[in-house]
């Protein structure tokens, strides 16, 4: 290939994979076993204004294909989070992505002014992680406009909406992102799933639902972007979802997306990464493509 760089809205990336939130701590914890240079970026875990304990074990367990987990987004608040990890990741080879979650705006913006002062380069808004109790904020196009107003309103850097499969109507709320100032949209985050002990009989995660994520969600992802793009047109997008081989990047980079992101494949091998990219890259030699920009948004929806 020509070059492996992409770009996302005004951000150039080295390469069109970015390690997902909630998959690679806080980035250096993951750096210690792996080579991220694989990667144009990589998403610290998800951030609150507060500590939050999450949930009770067992949080995260094995399907037959993927995996399931309702971890709760445990993590120390945003004051803990800066003095234990902001020195650390200002000194990797990598663009780190921070994470904010809450559950109001203003909570949101709270983390992401903290996130900028600690040295990320973007910021990603997780309005979608499905174990958390009470109301899924990408499921109302309002509330995540509102929380990416007050996030934009607080940081010079770009932000990002992380949107839910689950979602009625998901062309909504990616355009009231679009419109309240994202800089482009993480399409998607997992699927709310569910699973059974027989010999226990009972749930196989403590709350009972949680996320569902692996190669099986490919499909509904690819959906979900089809399903932006044909309504949006060609807004910048971030495909999530499934990807094992250089082929699901080739497949989501076609139905729109400009990068991806790995999650689930990374916590089975914290090297695939490379593989991934390498496989990728092959197809296209293979195929007469220079550049992986030439096959971005190929499909007519």
């Amino acid at each position: 290939m020509r070059s492996i760089e992409v770009t996302l809205g005004d951000v150039t990336l080295r390469s069109p994979l970015i390690a997902a939130s909630g998959t690679v701590g806080s980035v250096w914890e993951f750096a210690e076993v792996a080579d991220l240079s694989a990667f144009g970026a990589a998403v610290a875990k998800s951030v609150s204004p507060v500590p939050w304990d999450g949930q009770p074990p067992p949080r995260m367990a094995p399907t037959r294909v993927g995996m399931l987990n309702a971890i709760g987004i445990q993590n120390p608040g945003i004051d803990e989070w800066l003095l234990g990890h902001s020195p650390r990741i200002t000194a990797l080879d990598v663009a780190v992505w921070g994470s904010t979650v809450a559950t109001d705006p203003d909570g949101f913006a709270e983390v992401a002014a903290g996130l900028t002062a600690g040295g990320v380069s973007a910021i990603e808004i997780n309005l979608s992680c499905p174990n958390l109790d009470g109301h899924l904020i990408a499921t109302d196009p309002v509330l995540s406009g509102e929380v990416v107003k007050a996030v934009a309103s607080v940081t010079d850097l770009p932000v990002s909406a992380k949107l839910a499969p689950d979602a009625e109507r998901i062309v909504d709320v990616a355009g009231a992102c679009i419109e309240s100032g994202a800089s482009w949209l993480v399409i998607a985050n997992t699927v709310r799933g569910a699973a059974i002990d027989i010999d226990r009989r009972q749930p196989v995660l403590s709350g009972r639902v949680g996320g569902y994520s692996g190669p099986a969600v490919k499909p509904i992802a690819i959906r979900c972007i089809a399903d932006v793009v044909a309504e949006l047109g060609a807004v910048p997008i971030v495909g999530c979802g499934g990807i094992t081989r250089g082929t699901d990047v080739i497949e989501y980079l076609m139905a729109g997306a400009r990068a991806v992101q790995m999650g689930t494949a990374l916590l089975a091998d914290p090297r695939s990464g490379q593989r991934v990219l390498t496989e990728a890259a092959r197809w296209c030699d293979q195929n007469d493509v220079d550049t992986f920009e030439e096959i971005t948004n190929v499909v007519f929806w």
